[in-house]
C-alpha cells in the first residue's frame, strides 16, 4: 500500500494539519483504518489535559533532511505498543510502568520500521526506546546471526546498554554481547563463536573484530548509533563510516543524539532513509536540574569544594574536572579530608574503571571525581548533585555533565565553579539556556584568602621583566640553599 501526506481539518479547533505518510503507515500497522479527526495538539489536550508544544507534528521544508513528528496517537502505557508476550514480560520484570516521552514518541515509529533520529536530553529513557523495538524485531525469528548492532561512544555506556538488553529481553532468549577495548579480545571472540543476536560495541574494538574476521555483520537488520554527537566529539566519524561499509544496504537505522552538529547531520543525509525525527524538549539541560554558578578564585576551588560538600545534603555526587591528573589529585584531597570518594578517568585499566563505577552505583562511595569520560556513561538515577570543579570546554559538554542529575522523575542540582577566565564560556552557556544563571556565595567561606606562594627563594637584588635575578654565591662558590614549598592543588 502506498501512503502519501494528506491535509486534514481538526474537528475541535478547526485548523488544518498534515497526516503524514509515516503516520498513515503507523495507523495501518496498528489496525486503524479511519483518519484522525483531531490535530496532534487537540489529541494531547484530550489525553493529557495539557498542550505540549513539542508534541505537535511539524513538517520540514522541502530541502530539509527529515520530518519532525510524534506518534499518531499519544501512548500512555506499554500495553499500547502491542509488544510480544515475552518482550512485555521483560518490561514488567524490569519495573517499567509508564513510557517516558521519548519512548512514547520513538517506539511506535521504530516498530513500524522507520529510520529514526531521536533528539533528547540525557536521562530521558532513550535506551529502552531502541532496545524494545530491537527485541521485538529479533524475537520474532532468530537465525543464529548477528541481526542487531548498537554503537556506543564509551565502554561504560556499552556495558549499560548490554545490561538493559539482558534485563528487558530476559524472557526472549536473545543473546547480546558488549565489545570494547581495554580487555582481551580472545574471550570476546569465543562468545562471538558461540553465537549472539545483538552486539553492543565501541567503534574501535568493533573494527578490530571485523578486520580479524571474528565478526560477521552481513546479517544486521537494525543499527543503533547512540550518543551520536558525543561519538563525533571523540573523533569516531571515520570509524563509523568504516563500520557502515560492512553492513547490508537494507537496514533500519536509529540515531540518538542530544544535539545535531554538522557531522551528525551529514551522516543522517548520507545513510538514513526518510527518517522520522522525534524530539523531546530542548538541547539545554533538563528543567528538573537547578543550576548555580559559584564565583571563586582558582586556588580556592578545593577548599570551596570541601566546605560545600560539608554544608549540603547529598545522595551521590559527581565532581567533574578538566584533566585526568586533576581528577586523581582532587579525589586524593577529598579522601584525606575524610570523604568516601573514588575517581574515574581514562588512564585507569578497565577493571579499575568498572570497580569505581560499581562502588559508586551501589553507594559504597558517595562521591565520584571524573573527567568528561563519565559525563555520558554513568547511569545512576540517584545522583543528587553535579559539581563542575572546572568549567567544561563547550556548552554541549556542560549539558552532558549537568544531565547526570535530575534524571527522569528525579530532581537535582548542578554547581559550577566559575573563575574570571571562564567569562566567555559563562556567556555561551547563558545564551544556550536563554537566561542568566544564579550566582551564589557560600556562607562562612573565606573568599579573600591569598594564593600560597609556590616557591620561596632567597635572592638578592631586584628583578625586572626579561632579566635573570643575580644569585649570590655561598661558601665554596655554591648557590645559597633554596627552600621550596609546594602549594595545594588549584
Amino acid at each position: 500500500m502506498i501512503f502519501q501526506d494528506k491535509a486534514l481539518m481538526c474537528s475541535d479547533c478547526g485548523t488544518g494539519f498534515i497526516f503524514s505518510a509515516s503516520d498513515q503507515k503507523f495507523f495501518h500497522s496498528r489496525g486503524f483504518r479511519n483518519e484522525p479527526k483531531r490535530c496532534p495538539g487537540c489529541r494531547d489536550k484530550r489525553s493529557q489535559g495539557i498542550c505540549l508544544a513539542s508534541d505537535a507534528i511539524h513538517t520540514s521544508a522541502p530541502d530539509a533532511p527529515c520530518d519532525i513528528e510524534t506518534p499518531a496517537e499519544n501512548v500512555v502505557d506499554f500495553e499500547s505498543f502491542a509488544l510480544s508476550p515475552k518482550v512485555f514480560a521483560g518490561v514488567r520484570l524490569s519495573g517499567y510502568v509508564k513510557p517516558t516521552l521519548i519512548q512514547s514518541k520513538a517506539i511506535p515509529h521504530a516498530l513500524a520500521g522507520s529510520d529514526i533520529i531521536g533528539l533528547a536530553q540525557t536521562g530521558t529513557g532513550k535506551t529502552a526506546a531502541f532496545v524494545l523495538p530491537m527485541l521485538q524485531r529479533l524475537e520474532a525469528h532468530r537465525n543464529g546471526n548477528i541481526r542487531g548492532l548498537v554503537i556506543s561512544p564509551t565502554r561504560e555506556l556499552a556495558e549499560q546498554t548490554n545490561e538493559s538488553i539482558a534485563s528487558l529481553g530476559r524472557r526472549t532468549g536473545i543473546r547480546a554481547i558488549s565489545l570494547y577495548g581495554g580487555v582481551g579480545m580472545t574471550p570476546q571472540m569465543r562468545s562471538l563463536r558461540d553465537g549472539v543476536d545483538i552486539v553492543v560495541a565501541c567503534p574501535g574494538r568493533l573494527l578490530d573484530h571485523v578486520w580479524q574476521g571474528s565478526i560477521d555483520l552481513s546479517s544486521v537488520e537494525m543499527l543503533v548509533i547512540d550518543e551520536a554527537d558525543r561519538m563525533f566529539d571523540m573523533g569516531f566519524l571515520p570509524d563509523i563510516n568504516n563500520i557502515l561499509r560492512y553492513l547490508p544496504q537494507k537496514k533500519q537505522i536509529l540515531l540518538f543524539s542530544a544535539t545535531m552538529p554538522d557531522d551528525v547531520r551529514q551522516l543522517v543525509q548520507a545513510y538514513l532513509h526518510n527518517p522520522v525525527t522525534v524530539q523531546v524538549g530542548h538541547v539545554a539541560p533538563a528543567s528538573s536540574v537547578t543550576q548555580v554558578f559559584y564565583p571563586v578564585k582558582q586556588h580556592l576551588k578545593s577548599a570551596l569544594l570541601m566546605d560545600l560538600l560539608r554544608q549540603i545534603e547529598t545522595e551521590s555526587v559527581v565532581v567533574f574536572t578538566r584533566t585526568k591528573h586533576r581528577a586523581e589529585r582532587v579525589a586524593e584531597q577529598l579522601k584525606n579530608a575524610g570523604f568516601k570518594v573514588t575517581s574515574l578517568q581514562g588512564n585507569l585499566a578497565q577493571s579499575r574503571r568498572q570497580t569505581a563505577i560499581d562502588s559508586f552505583r551501589r553507594g559504597k562511595v558517595k562521591i565520584l571525581v571524573a573527567t568528561d569520560i563519565a559525563s555520558r556513561g554513568i547511569d545512576v538515577l540517584r545522583i543528587s548533585h553535579v559539581i563542575n570543579y572546572d568549567m567544561p570546554d563547550t556548552a554541549d559538554a556542560y549539558t552532558h555533565r549537568v544531565g547526570r542529575t535530575g534524571r527522569i522523575d528525579n530532581t537535582g542540582e548542578a554547581y559550577t565553579f566559575v573563575c574570571p577566565e571562564d567569562a566567555e564560556m559563562v556567556r555561551i552557556i547563558e545564551r544556550m539556556l536563554g537566561r542568566k544563571v544564579e550566582r551564589r556565595m557560600l556562607a562562612g567561606f573565606n573568599y579573600d584568602e591569598e594564593s600560597p606562594k609556590t616557591e620561596s627563594v632567597r635572592l638578592t637584588g631586584s628583578r625586572r621583566f626579561g632579566q635573570r635575578a643575580p644569585v649570590t654565591r655561598g661558601a665554596g662558590g655554591r648557590p645559597p640553599y633554596r627552600r621550596v614549598t609546594r602549594s595545594a592543588i588549584p
